[in-house]
């Protein structure tokens, strides 16, 4: 397989000469985006100040992005992805050859805890492996975030023998799949779980946790320790040649998108120093 390393100058070449070649039909269609729930406030933001005309914007589709691959694979129309991982957009390129996906950002995770449980950095693990503290997970496959809340599990075995074995057997997987449980009214998922007493620690994106910190009494956010820690990779792709999609895409990798993402405590993988 030939890999191929995408700098953010070899980005903008395609996108200008898709802009020029593209069929001036497909500039009259709406744009079309996809994106991981987990980049739904950030999305917002991205495409108001994108520049793109006013109205030629579909109503964005944000989900877990697998399912949402999946969704896309069945035939519903989109001209950007944007997910989770680099995973999805792989999967939905094989079909499309010529188009790259493109990293756009780096999260973190972080784990959100009970507070009565005095959890820290330093105690997380042992936390996590007692056998009365439940655990919840979003759904390996169908939500990245689950995929790296495994990926954290196998980095515990490294410290603690067996405990890859403990933590898959006890996480429950209740966010992110097609089996999630409706939330409580007024309340998203995750707070539904500590709400109902449905789990006493989450594995998720920290860019997310301060909302639910907010939201949520009694539960605090805890950053993973060095030795756990991975670091989820988010990436795009461009399934379809509308130049609305290209611009947009261009604008997520320039110097104010990416701070736009930075402000919404993701990490840019693409700035400027003086």
């Amino acid at each position: 397989m030939r890999v191929v390393r995408w700098t953010l100058a070899s980005v903008a070449s395609l996108v200008f000469a898709s802009l020029i070649t593209a069929p001036a039909a497909r500039a009259a269609e709406p744009l079309h985006v996809y994106a991981a729930g987990s980049l739904k406030a950030a999305m917002t933001t991205l495409i108001t100040l994108s520049g793109l005309p006013a109205g030629s914007i579909a109503p964005p589709v944000y989900g877990p992005a697998g399912l949402l691959r999946a969704r896309i694979e069945k035939g519903e129309t989109a001209d950007l992805f944007a997910s989770a991982d680099m995973a999805q957009p792989r999967k939905l390129a094989a079909a499309h050859p010529g188009e790259p996906v493109i990293l756009f950002a780096h999260n973190s995770m972080c784990a959100l805890v009970r507070e009565p449980l005095h959890p820290t950095p330093a105690n997380l693990l042992e936390l996590m492996l007692r056998p009365e503290v439940k655990i919840a997970t979003s759904t390996p496959g169908a939500d990245p975030s689950g995929d790296y809340a495994f990926a954290v599990f196998t980095r515990a075995e490294a410290l603690r023998p067996g405990a890859k074995a403990i933590l898959n057997a006890k996480a429950l997987q209740l966010m992110g799949g097609p089996k999630t449980p409706a939330p409580l009214p007024g309340q998203g998922v995750v707070q539904s779980l500590f709400a109902s007493f449905a789990t006493d620690l989450v594995l998720s994106y920290c860019t997310g946790a301060a909302e639910v910190v907010h939201s949520t009494p009694g539960v605090v956010s805890i950053p993973l320790p060095s030795e756990l820690t991975v670091t989820p990779a988010f990436g795009l792709v461009v399934l379809r040649e509308n130049p609305l999609a290209d611009r947009l895409a261009l604008f997520i990798l320039s110097e104010p998108g990416q701070a736009i993402l930075a402000n919404y405590g993701f990490s840019p993988v693409a700035s400027a120093t003086p």
